[in-house]
């Protein structure tokens, strides 16, 4: 019997033990923390660079967008305005067509031009 008691008590503390160290591991373990992915769908069209300078009297409606300053309803007024009064015969007609001002005239200059 007191053999079996002896077995006990070691296996008791072997068990013990083995807690002991999980419950530290445990205790001073640190995950390791990973920033979530984000991922983006880009079109190939979206993502290639716009090609400047713009041709003011041969520019649809998607490159005229490019210019910055310039959205989609003042790219629109450039091509009425060129559908109205023909074509552009120099950059600086282009404040002729509203919505686009001396400011927004400077910041084209060098991204436009007319044929």
């Amino acid at each position: 019997m007191e053999r079996e008691a002896v077995q006990t008590r070691i296996l008791v503390g072997v068990a013990l033990l083995l807690a002991a160290l999980i419950a530290g591991y445990y205790a001073f373990y640190v995950p390791q923390v990973t920033r979530p992915v984000v991922v983006t769908a880009v079109s190939e069209e979206a993502s290639s660079s716009p090609a400047w300078p713009v041709d003011l009297n041969t520019a649809g409606l998607e490159a005229l967008d490019t210019l910055p300053g310039i959205g989609p309803v003042t790219a629109q007024a450039i091509l009425d305005y060129r559908e109205e009064n023909g074509p552009f015969s120099s950059v600086e007609e282009l404040e002729n067509v509203y919505g686009i001002g001396e400011k927004t005239l400077e910041k084209l200059r060098d991204l436009v031009t007319v044929s």
